[in-house]
Parts: structure tokens; sequence; C-alpha cells
């Protein structure tokens, strides 16, 4: 109960920041202060709720080749890394991830499954749950990263759509979803894969069981 207290506070203070902050677009920032750069890969971890603690990455299901939700890995799991993009047609010099501009999130694992892409996308059903399976040109796999504040020294961000701010089912595994509910957004951090130790690559593909 503490913990969720402590959280409940720490939302608040979160929220009270974004209010205050301009909405100008600036650089997004990884753990180590860095920008967040195109073509690089990053694990997206959300900030400390009590309840897991790992980053994100897609929830195995059998079969493979199906759309899959986006969970939560428990401490001390890596997740799964991202790389980042704008949508095709945006044409830009930049290399770094700018905050408020339109962005593609894309896994990066290998798979048996070619059919079903590994972007996000907003899939409208009967609570807008973010899903594998997207395509970069189309509106619905489109997001944008806000700056909400910080936590030690480190950037926090919240993703948002035209349509609402990506949260959490709050169930044993946070289930991404697509919400207007204050107390499901989910605040994120950056924190990018380094090639010669990234887990992933020497263990394998680590995603949630179903």
């Amino acid at each position: 109960m503490a913990i969720m207290t402590s959280f409940a506070s720490f939302l608040i203070t979160l929220l009270l920041a974004a209010a205050v902050c301009t909405h100008g677009e600036e650089s997004v920032k990884d753990s180590n202060g860095n920008e967040v750069r195109l073509k690089e890969q990053y694990y997206i971890q959300p900030i400390s709720n009590g309840i897991n603690g790992g980053s994100l990455a897609p929830r195995v299901i059998s079969p493979v080749c199906q759309l899959r939700d986006i969970s939560e890995t428990f401490t001390g799991e890596p997740g799964v890394p991202v790389s980042i993009a704008y949508p095709p047609g945006f044409l830009t010099p930049l290399e770094v991830v700018k905050t408020n501009f339109n962005i593609t999130i894309e896994f990066k694992y290998n798979d048996d499954c070619k059919e079903i892409s590994k972007f996000w996308q907003v899939y409208e059903f009967i609570y807008d749950p973010i899903l594998i399976g997207g395509r970069p040109e189309e509106p619905n796999s489109h997001f944008k990263i806000e700056k909400v504040g910080e936590e030690d020294g480190t950037n926090i961000y919240k993703l948002t759509t035209s349509a609402g701010t990506v949260g959490a089912i709050p169930t044993p595994q946070l289930v991404l979803h697509l919400t207007n509910d204050v107390a499901q957004f989910i605040f994120v951090k950056f924190v990018k894969v380094k090639a010669a130790t990234s887990r992933v690559e020497k263990l394998g593909l680590r995603m949630i069981p179903f």
C-alpha cells in the first residue's frame, strides 16, 4: 500500500510538472541524458509502479502469427528493444527524435512470422489495446512522445496519440491500451541498448508468456 501511495504522489507531481511545461519540440533524451536517435535501439521502460518494473515487450501467444498485445516484463528482464522513426513521407534532415512529432515504434526481434509487422498500433476495440501488427503509413500507428518531467535527473515521458494517451490496464501484468483516464497513464524512460552486452541478443527473445 505504501508503494502505491508513493507512486500516486509521484504521478500527481509529474502531471503538475507537465501542466507547466511548454509544448515546443525538444530532443528526447535517454536515461544517460543523450539524444534518442533514429535507427538506434532502446528499451521503453515504465517508471516504477510497484508491480513489475521491467521494460515493454509483446506477449508470447501461440500460434506466433497473430496480433499480440504489449505488456511489461518482470523486474530484471530487459524486455524487447524498439526503434523509433518518423512516418513515411515525413521528410526531415533530423537524425534525432523530437517531442510532439508523429513517430512510429517498432519492436526489433526475429521470429518465424513474416506476415505480421512489429510496428505498434492502436487497435480499435472495446478498450483500444496497443498491439503489434501496425502499418507505419497508417494514422493508428502514429504516436507522439511528450515530456512530463524528470526523476533523479532522467527525463520522463508519456506516449500519446490524437485520440488519447497510452496507459495500462491494472492487471498482474500491465497491458497497454489507449485511455483518457489519468489514473491509468504510464510514464516511461528510454534506455539505450548496448550492442556488446544486450541480453536480448545473447539469450534470445524474452517476451511475456500468455
